[in-house]
């Protein structure tokens, strides 16, 4: 079987794509896809990977798994969802390392689906952005303590994603980065879904809500509609240029207001983020997506 598993990061999704996968259902139920709610299996992988503690699950456990999730016996296909698949955020950087435990995880999830097709599905986004969001969350810790030992600057996607592949290596990674979810959100619902390119999608422009005027999206959708033929990057252009003309002003800009961060800080984070997407580009089994390419 298949099975595609989107697990992060934190602040990036709060399961959009979900959301958005799920009202393509009927054409997912047509095509053998399984996108089973996610109160059928966050908390039993949890618990499954939990009682494991690193041994090998005894012989079956994928069978019952997958019994207790997937009700379609003629699915070909399993979309799985959970924010906090690796952690949950105020472990992100437990004993001083940006999510230490990337790699445990997706080793005891390959373990639990050995000899299955996996695909893993991460989003990234600028490291002042990420920690803003982390520091509003209701249980956030305070700055010093959410770091423990690690520094700002010391956060870096490339090792994230690199301890993530190291835990599945036959696994195929894809990941992006939130600042371009709005344009790749139709890629993304496809490639994660796995419909084929032909079958129509639903959703498609849901990530540009709270963006984008209401207008806009009515003028988007002509736009799209009178060029049915283009490719993707026509596409993703004639998006980009609508979500431009139409913005909601602002509401695209973040402001950073953590204290520990100054002009300084954010500027070494952001130079880090553009090293790191260069480096992740050229991982072998990455897949990075990115708009017009």
């Amino acid at each position: 079987m298949q099975i595609a598993h989107h697990i992060g990061a934190h602040g990036t999704d709060e399961d959009r794509l979900l959301k958005s996968t799920l009202r393509n259902a009927d054409a997912l139920v047509k095509h053998g896809i399984a996108a089973p709610g996610p109160g059928k299996y966050r908390s039993l992988i949890r618990t499954t990977i939990q009682g494991l503690d690193g041994a090998i699950p005894a012989a079956g456990t994928r069978d019952v798994l997958l019994d207790s999730i997937v009700e379609d016996d003629n699915a070909q296909r399993l979309l799985l969802a959970n924010g906090n698949f690796i952690c949950v955020p105020n472990r992100v950087f437990e004993h001083g390392v940006f999510y230490p435990q990337a790699e445990t995880k997706t080793r005891a999830l390959r373990s639990l689906f050995p000899d299955d097709q996996l695909s893993l599905f991460f989003g990234m986004q600028h490291p002042a952005t990420f920690l803003q969001d982390l520091m509003r969350r209701p249980k956030a810790t305070g700055f010093a303590s959410l770091f423990g030992i690690t520094r700002p600057a010391d956060m870096r996607w490339a090792d994230v994603v690199r301890r993530l592949l190291a835990g599945a290596p036959d696994a195929q990674l894809t990941v992006w980065c939130e600042e371009d979810a709005p344009i790749l959100w139709p890629q993304l619902i496809r490639r994660f879904t796995g419909l084929p390119a032909a079958a129509p999608i639903s959703g498609g422009l849901d990530a540009l809500d709270g963006l984008m005027q209401r207008d806009g999206f009515t003028v988007l959708r002509d736009r799209l509609n009178a060029q049915p033929a283009a490719s993707e990057s026509a596409r993703q252009t004639i998006i980009a240029d609508c979500w431009e003309e139409y913005a909601i002003p602002g509401a695209d800009e973040a402001e950073i207001d953590l204290p520990e961060l100054d002009a300084g800080m954010v500027q070494m984070m952001s130079d880090n983020y553009e090293a790191d997407l260069a480096e992740i580009a050229a991982m072998d089994g990455v897949t990075l997506l990115l708009p017009f390419a």
